[in-house]
């Protein structure tokens, strides 16, 4: 019974101190209206069912506090199966996946043409858009907090823009200094 009782306090506590436990997910394109009303840019997690990286990104990266703390203040974020069946609109163009199919939807599947149009080509792939929606970069490959917490303000704070050559990122590389947990 004390557990229970720790655990309802623990969980008032949270939800009245506005500390959200996950990251607060949206489509492509509640995060395209969104973003006319108010300006912010996207992270979209583009991930597949059968990879295990995703999943090690979703689990280890995505449910980090300061990870999920940052991205739901800064970002509108976005969950993007790379092999799904949804169609999504984006920049006045409907993108599917014909040839999808049910039978593999578990396992490997063919590549959805929003996932072609954006030039994935691994999993996990984190894509940054700004906050007009146009793509800012593709990060391939797992991240863990403190290596998504570069790219995060990287792109946040526009950074990216003074970046003109390996060796600007480089400098930026070795100057940043990591803040989050994990």
């Amino acid at each position: 019974m004390r557990n229970l009782v720790l655990i309802v306090a623990i969980t008032l506590l949270t939800s009245v101190s506005g500390i959200a436990q996950e990251i607060n997910w949206v489509t492509l394109e509640e995060a395209i209206e969104l973003q006319k009303e108010t300006p912010k840019k996207i992270m979209m997690d583009v991930y597949t069912v059968w990879c295990g990286p995703c999943k090690m990104l979703d689990k280890n990266t995505f449910h980090n506090a300061d990870v999920v703390a940052y991205v739901n203040k800064n970002y509108y974020a976005v969950k993007f199966n790379g092999e799904g069946n949804d169609v999504v609109k984006y920049k006045d163009k409907s993108f599917a996946n014909p040839n999808y199919s049910e039978a593999r939807a578990k396992t490997r599947n063919s590549a959805h043409e929003l996932a072609r149009y954006l030039q994935i080509s691994a999993y996990p792939t984190i894509v940054f858009f700004d906050e007009k929606a146009d793509v800012i970069a593709p990060i391939r490959g797992y991240q863990q907090p403190k290596q998504l917490e570069l790219y995060l303000k990287l792109f946040k704070n526009d950074d990216h823009k003074d970046i003109k050559t390996q060796e600007d990122f480089n400098e930026y590389y070795k100057a940043f200094k990591a803040e989050f947990e994990g």
